[in-house]
């Protein structure tokens, strides 16, 4: 009589859906198929995570239970539930101990797709069937059906009919694929056929799995699946690249490729969503990569089309600083950090770059400079054209602006004494050699100035002077102060009596100090009783809006939410009183011990706001 066959599978072969195959095959005929508690629990904590592996675990338990049912296996759970603490401690191997367990107890076979968990069992004397990844011939997705040859991506959402964009990059269109919505099911199906792929296809990648969110990389396709808690319903969104582009089918210069491959560079790579910025870096790889250098990618997902030759890292341990630790071991000559986002990406990037790696990264931005800008306040104002010298902006999937970053010192664009040269990051189009903006420190802001036509842009110019130069007189002074810039190089403060020696200083100590640190001249003058502020003019195309007055604590708040991020004009009556910018929230907050605060409460029902006449 030969003695019964037992077998214990794990949670790998249980996901990946082999034990059910090979039992449905007869491979392992009159067997009792014992299942560990303790994977179901690990398979419904990742189910109840949102997690789609714990949904597909339980399916095909789901199946082995049908099976016994019609006398097909028998099957048989066993052991203790485990304890919260061990299933959250599933990642380092606790419930993978509590299967093998099983195993010992019941002299089964422990059959796995987990090449550790099969090396651990035959150390610990368990007979161990370790199933190796093998090449089946893949059928094609449920979700390709979805597409066609000019499909650039597939959104799919439960209660919701299909939809595509579809077109050429730049020219793109959003239609509807069916008129039937998607079913829960439906999506289910999709998403667990993915996780099946990413198994036995070794293209094929689980590149993200969070709470209610997974990333797939299955081929050349990036598909992201949400569902609740993490979104309102399930949402299925596929994206991949309809062509892939060398460097040579986009019409830019040969100066440009000349740059790229002189030196090892800081390249930004900037656009709105969808203008093809990731097919741009993806060329500027395969074209390094063809000049005999040594290129990697830093990714998450790993979605760039490039040769096989050019590695591609994900973040090591969720962390792409860690990534880039082995990256400066590796010695690459250029990475292409895809995409360069927030502000430890920017740490990151310009760390690899000051340590000599050619760097090009993929950045958000609606036009070139806002590329630079977002640098401002991640990266010391002084190191940004050594940490980026060049942005190409990409729009509809061609070149259209390629920027010069270069540093020097000089008077900016407006000023005209040499007493008010500073270092100044000049923002150069590449191809004309004009300088469109000039970058520098003014008081305590960082300045973009466009540099254009002379005219329009002074005003503005004064405007900033006005309020830093106000800012600083009331480090020293007690009562309120009015500033008249009169001039790019010098403006008239008017002050009380009291407060002008202090302003002065010992021997004109403070104002020097100040002239200096503000570059401009500073004309000091007592503020009369019954001085009118100085008034603008009062044009009537200029819209006034009547705020609403409110107190805090510290400031008396003006509310106008039309002007959002505008600089404005308030205003009592027809005297002129102050410029500010409109905060985020819609308000312009006065500090409420300041003079100009006093006069806005004593006439509230006089007070208006105007869109500043010097923007």
């Amino acid at each position: 009589m030969t003695e019964e066959l037992c077998i214990v599978p794990d949670t790998s072969v249980i996901i990946d859906g082999r034990i059910t195959a090979k039992l449905k095959a007869g491979e392992y005929n009159d067997a009792t198929v014992f299942i560990a508690e303790a994977l179901v629990a690990e398979l419904e904590a990742q189910a109840n995570k949102g997690r789609e592996t714990g949904f597909k675990g339980l399916e095909e338990l789901k199946e082995l239970s049908e099976m016994a049912k019609r006398g097909e296996i028998r099957i048989e759970f066993t052991g203790k539930r485990p304890s919260l603490e061990q299933i959250k401690l599933a990642s380092s191997g606790e419930i993978d101990s509590i299967i093998r367990a099983v195993a010992v107890e019941k002299k089964a076979l422990f059959i796995t797709s987990d090449k550790v968990q099969a090396e651990v069992g035959r150390a610990k004397g368990l007979n161990v069937e370790y199933l190796s990844p093998v090449q089946e011939e893949l059928n094609e997705l449920l979700i390709s059906e979805f597409f066609t040859d000019d499909t650039l991506s597939v959104h799919l959402k439960v209660k919701v009919p299909p939809m595509a964009k579809r077109g050429t990059i730049g020219n793109q269109k959003l239609v509807r694929i069916r008129n039937e919505p998607c079913t829960e099911p439906e999506l289910h199906d999709i998403a667990r056929e993915l996780i099946v792929r990413t198994k036995r296809d070794p293209d094929s990648f689980l590149e993200i799995d969070y709470t209610g969110a997974t990333v797939f990389q299955i081929g050349s396709m990036r598909i992201a699946v949400a569902q609740p808690p993490f979104s309102d319903g399930m949402e299925i969104t596929a994206v991949r690249p309809i062509a892939l582009v060398s460097l040579d089918d986009y019409r830019m210069g040969k100066e440009l490729k000349e740059r790229i491959v002189e030196r090892q560079r800081g390249i930004l790579v900037a656009g709105p969503p969808g203008a093809g910025k990731s097919t741009f870096a993806a060329s500027i790889a395969e074209f390094l990569y063809r000049q005999n250098f040594i290129v990697k990618t830093m990714e998450s997902p790993r979605d760039l089309q490039v040769p096989d030759a050019i590695t591609q890292y994900a973040p090591l341990e969720r962390d792409m600083e860690k990534t880039a630790d082995i990256m400066l071991l590796v010695r690459p000559d250029y990475t292409i950090y895809d995409e360069v986002r927030k502000t430890k990406d920017f740490h990151v990037f310009a760390d690899m770059r000051m340590a000599g790696v050619g760097m090009i990264g993929v950045v958000h931005a609606t036009r070139a400079v806002d590329a630079i800008q977002r640098l401002i306040g991640r990266v010391e104002l002084g190191i940004i054209p050594q940490v980026v010298d060049t942005v190409v902006f990409i729009e509809k999937g061609e070149v259209a602006k390629v920027y010069d970053i270069a540093f020097t010192v000089k008077v900016p664009h407006g000023m005209v004494e040499q007493d008010l040269a500073r270092p100044v990051i000049t923002v150069v189009d590449f191809e004309t050699r004009n300088v469109e903006y000039e970058i520098y420190t003014y008081g305590e802001q960082v300045v973009v100035m466009p540099v254009g036509e002379t005219e329009g842009k002074r005003p503005g110019m004064w405007a900033l002077a006005g309020r830093e130069i106000r800012k600083e007189m009331q480090k020293y002074t007690h009562g309120g102060v009015d500033v008249d810039v009169e001039s790019d190089t010098s403006a008239t403060v008017y002050m009380d009596e009291d407060d002008i020696a202090g302003v002065i200083g010992k021997a004109g100590k403070n104002i020097d100090l100040i002239e200096k640190k503000l570059g401009i001249h500073l004309d000091i003058r007592e503020r009369k009783a019954g001085r009118e502020k100085v008034k603008k003019p009062d044009k009537s195309e200029i819209s006034s809006f009547a705020p609403m007055i409110e107190r805090s604590k510290k400031h008396i708040l003006l509310h106008v939410a039309k002007l959002t991020g505008e600089t404005v004009d308030v205003y009592i009556g027809d005297d002129y009183l102050l410029t500010a910018t409109v905060g985020r929230k819609g308000d312009v907050k006065i500090g409420k011990e300041t003079e100009e605060a006093q006069r806005i409460m004593k006439n509230i029902s006089l007070v208006t706001i105007r869109k500043s006449e010097s923007q």
